[in-house]
C-alpha cells in the first residue's frame, strides 16, 4: 500500500507539470524562413516599385486565447534587399541615403502588444530601421491548421521617419509592408 500511495505522489505532480509546459508551449511557433514573404511597396519614378527581403528570424508566441502573452520578435538581415534589379538592389544596400546595410545590417520589429481588432488582430510594436526606433501597428490574420499556420499582416511607414532616401523627389513617402508567414509547431 505504501508503494502505491507514494507512486501516486510523484505521477501527480508530475502529470501537472506535463499540463502546465504543454500549455506554455502551446503558443510558440516556428518561422518557415524559406517560405516567408516579407514584400514592401513604393511609388516610383515609372510606376511602383516592387520588392522583399529575406531570411526572417523571429520568435513567435501566439495564442488566440491568450493574447496578453502573445509577442513576436523579429529581425532580417537588409542587405537580403531585392528588387529584381541589381543596380537599384547594389544602391539600395550602399548608399548612406538608401538602406547602408555595412552600417544599419538589421532590421527589427519587437512587439509590446498584440491585441483582438476587428476579425483579425493587431501588433503593436517597434521597428528600426537604420538606426531608427519608431512605434508601428501591424495588422494580422492568422490561420491555424492543426500545428501549422499562416499569420498574413501589412502596414505602413513613412520613408522620413526613417531617413530613407530624400524627402520629397520621384520616390513615394509611404513604404507598403506585405507580410506572409508560414509557421509550425
Amino acid at each position: 500500500m505504501g508503494y502505491k500511495k507514494n507512486h501516486m505522489k510523484v505521477r501527480q505532480p508530475l502529470a501537472a507539470s506535463l499540463v502546465i509546459i504543454s500549455l506554455a508551449l502551446a503558443g510558440n511557433w516556428n518561422v518557415d524562413a524559406v517560405n516567408a514573404k516579407i514584400n514592401f511597396s513604393v511609388k516610383g519614378p515609372f510606376g511602383t516599385v516592387h520588392g522583399n527581403f529575406s531570411g526572417l528570424k523571429a520568435t513567435i508566441r501566439f495564442s488566440e486565447n491568450d493574447l496578453p502573452g502573445s509577442s513576436v520578435s523579429a529581425s532580417i538581415e537588409a542587405k537580403t534587399v531585392s528588387t529584381g534589379i541589381g543596380l537599384r538592389n547594389r544602391d539600395l544596400r550602399k548608399k548612406e541615403i538608401w538602406l547602408n546595410t555595412d552600417k544599419y545590417p538589421l532590421i527589427t520589429f519587437h512587439s509590446r502588444k498584440i491585441e483582438k481588432a476587428g476579425t483579425g488582430y493587431k501588433a503593436l510594436g517597434d521597428l528600426t530601421l537604420k538606426g531608427t526606433t519608431r512605434p508601428v501597428e501591424i495588422s494580422f490574420t492568422f490561420n491555424a491548421k492543426g500545428d501549422a499556420g499562416l499569420f498574413k499582416g501589412q502596414f505602413n511607414i513613412k520613408r522620413a521617419d526613417y531617413n530613407v532616401g530624400n524627402e520629397g523627389g520621384s520616390v513615394g513617402s509611404i513604404i507598403t509592408i506585405m507580410l506572409e508567414v508560414p509557421v509550425k509547431k
